[in-house]
């Protein structure tokens, strides 16, 4: 059901104010949720229509790699990959953004030049936010300046779980102003989040502060993007939209490896948020594997048969 509630919030607003509106909002039906989400997974979609399913699919791809080891090198592959997928099909579709540390920002951006492809990146202390507003600000503004097009920043869950949603609100404030042009798109760690009502109250806490796209996870940890989770947070934007005219987007992120996972969101998005959020500027999809599994299946489409497993490049 819409929420009965006006989705803006007064400036400077108090923890007092937040609280009221965040827990004001309806509770979660959480064997509804399961429920739903479980018959929603059921939905088939075959030949013609699963064959433009990957395609969307592909292009909500945020092609991404976010380990220590990561090198300039591994970059510059990854980004050559997201702008030409299957060199053997130029039909293949071009993914949605790269997802890189904010040291490989200027890598990413040079790499991926005259292609139309944004760069990502996971400023603000990723994965645990655990650092000085004014470190998190810095490593934003740095990530901006070096041409990143989409900040993930991720959010205090220490602070949301205790209460303190002033502090939530007011840092996903500031680093939505040191965005500047830039998208912003909030990491919400739903794992960590522990109930479906939190999950919902941290997304329109979120999009209270002014996020342009709610995100369930790091891949840090799991769960991370579980078909009832990303439901819940469908339903926030649809109310949201509902109440303010104003679209906000979703990007589910950890444990998306196959295209069956893949189509199961995409018809998530179609029968909780609607038609109009299946586009690439308002769902996204954060993974590393999945966009193999998405080639392979499109090319058993087109060829019938699969190519072998090393046919690929892994990322």
């Amino acid at each position: 059901m819409p929420v009965p509630h006006t989705a803006t919030a007064p400036e400077a607003a108090s923890n007092r104010a937040l609280r009221a509106f965040l827990h004001g909002l309806p509770g979660v039906d959480e064997v509804g949720a399961r429920a739903r989400a479980q018959d929603l997974a059921t939905r088939s979609v075959k030949t013609t229509a699963k064959a433009q399913a990957i395609d969307l699919a592909i292009s909500m791809v945020d092609l991404t790699t976010l380990e220590g080891a990561d090198t300039p090198g591994k970059v510059r592959a990854l980004c050559a990959k997201a702008a030409l997928p299957d060199p053997a099909d130029r039909s293949v579709p071009r993914v949605g953004a790269v997802c890189v540390y904010s040291d490989l920002v200027a890598t990413a951006v040079a790499a991926l030049h005259g292609t139309g492809i944004g760069v990502a990146s996971v400023a603000t202390a990723f994965p645990a936010g655990r650092a000085p507003l004014e470190a998190k600000l810095a490593d934003t503004r740095r990530a901006v300046a070096d041409g990143a097009a989409e900040i993930d920043m991720v959010i205090d869950r220490g602070a949301f779980l205790a209460g303190d949603y002033k502090k939530v609100h007011d840092e996903i404030t500031a680093v939505r102003e040191a965005c500047g042009g830039a998208h912003l798109k909030v990491i919400l760690e739903t794992g960590e989040l522990a109930t479906y009502d939190n999950v919902r109250r941290a997304s329109h806490l979120a999009i209270l502060a002014g996020a342009d796209f709610i995100k369930t996870s790091t891949g840090k940890v799991s769960p991370a993007a579980t078909p009832p989770v990303v439901l819940v947070m469908l339903q926030a934007v649809r109310d949201h939209h509902a109440a303010t005219g104003a679209r906000v987007g979703v990007k589910p992120a950890g444990g998306i490896r196959t295209t069956k996972d893949a189509i199961r969101q995409l018809v998530l998005v179609n029968e909780v948020a609607g038609p109009a959020w299946l586009t690439p500027d308002l769902f996204r999809i954060g993974a590393s594997s999945l966009l193999n599994d998405l080639l392979m299946q499109r090319t058993r489409l087109t060829t019938g048969t699969y190519p072998g497993p090393d046919y690929y490049t892994l990322d």
